[in-house]
């Protein structure tokens, strides 16, 4: 996204992508209301919208044997009254699509980024791999977006600070009927907690559990969490045998931390590289989207002067801390005082009748819909473009 932005602003730039495709299970799929209205802004909404995907404009829980009404999105901000879910490739190749359009724009495939280039105390690029050899890509700003286990973070040794969280998931496949609901779920009960988000074809799961507790699962076997799973989301017990090993079972370890500074001279990073979040509310690409579309507001005109400045770097941090640092803690809340108290009971789960009442307003169940679809601060787009021309082929000399 922020090479497509800069690109269409008149930056050249160099996307080096380690894998031969995005054809990948990135599992959060969701395209929050804020991210469609920066494609509006683009342009590129209706083209994106044409993609086969899964509109979601309400949120509902099932808790204990009641179902809950949790976020309405029919008021958020912006010309899309919902959250679209997409598989992440097609978006990716969507983008690569759009980025192609511009001469700037270089992706580089099977380019794997190992190592920053410095010139004294300045970065001034990456040493890559590729199938024909190493690749040195010489920039005037470096911007690791390589995620949460970031390779060129560890590499500029950036203090992090780690917040820690009491959960792990686990993501499978079962698969979806005609008749079954037509919208995201979740399911919480003593000791277990399931959310199903619908692919059309079939339901990414993710199956919520004690950090460290995979283990310890595998060990009691694999019908012990078939009929766990059942317990937990009975509306899709008569699947569960779709789930023949471990090996349909992928373990994500949850984890939350963020940078404490994103940047030195000539590097910078954004997106899960800067800012680690929980799976809770599945806003991580969101707001990774809104990094994107922040650091491009700031750095495209000084980038096609050459003239980036840690106080720029230090402008992009600054715009973006406040969301991270709200929408973090508001994770670790919920994952102390509801997933981990859920996790920790086998006393049956009743709705208090306080939290049905409140969440029978339609003014409450607007505002985790404005939490999940905006967040704390939506970024707009301020960059120019600088015109669709032919795509070149050959990269000249780049400045990001």
């Amino acid at each position: 996204m922020l090479g497509y932005l800069l690109a269409r602003a008149g930056v050249d730039v160099v996307v080096l992508e380690k894998h031969a495709d995005f054809f990948r299970d990135f599992r959060g799929d969701t395209i929050h209301s804020s991210t469609l209205e920066v494609m509006d802004e683009l342009g590129l909404l209706e083209d994106l919208l044409r993609i086969p995907h899964s509109e979601v404009a309400q949120l509902s829980g099932r808790i204990g044997n009641e179902t809950l009404q949790i976020a309405d999105f029919s008021h958020v901000p912006g010309r899309c009254k919902f959250i679209a879910l997409m598989p992440q490739w097609d978006l990716l190749n969507f983008l690569a699509e759009q980025g192609r359009r511009y001469a700037g724009f270089h992706l580089e495939m099977q380019a794997q980024a190992l190592d920053l280039v410095h010139a004294g105390d300045r970065v001034c690029g990456v040493q890559a791999q590729t199938p024909s050899g190493p690749l040195t890509v010489n920039a005037e700003l470096v911007v690791a977006a390589d995620g949460r286990h970031s390779t060129l973070r560890e590499v500029a040794k950036l203090p992090i600070r780690d917040i820690g969280a009491p959960i792990d998931v686990l993501w499978m496949r079962l698969s979806r009927h005609p008749d079954d609901p037509g919208q995201t779920f979740g399911n919480i009960t003593s000791g277990g907690i399931l959310v199903a988000i619908d692919r059309r074809e079939y339901y990414q799961c993710a199956f919520v559990i004690r950090k460290g507790e995979f283990a310890d699962i595998q060990a009691g076997g694999l019908e012990n969490f078939r009929t766990t799973v059942a317990r937990v989301a009975p509306s899709l017990a008569d699947r569960v045998q779709e789930i023949r090993s471990w090996d349909d079972i992928k373990l994500l370890t949850v984890m939350i931390d963020r940078l404490q500074t994103w940047y030195l001279p000539g590097f910078l990073c954004i997106g899960d590289a800067a800012h680690a979040m929980s799976p809770v509310g599945g806003v991580g690409i969101n707001l990774a989207i809104q990094d994107a579309v922040a650091a491009a507001n700031v750095l495209a005109i000084p980038l096609r002067r050459g003239a980036i400045t840690t106080r720029l770097l230090w402008a992009v941090q600054h715009r973006r801390e406040f969301a991270t640092r709200m929408t973090q803690w508001l994770q670790v809340q919920v994952q102390k005082r509801i997933l981990g108290r859920v996790l920790s009971t086998s006393t049956p789960i009743r709705v208090p009748a306080w939290l049905r009442f409140l969440f029978s307003l339609p003014m409450v169940r607007r505002i985790p819909a404005r939490i999940v679809g905006v967040g704390f601060r939506a970024e707009h787009v301020r960059t120019p473009d600088a015109g669709a021309i032919a795509y070149q082929s050959a990269p000249s000399p780049t400045s990001i």
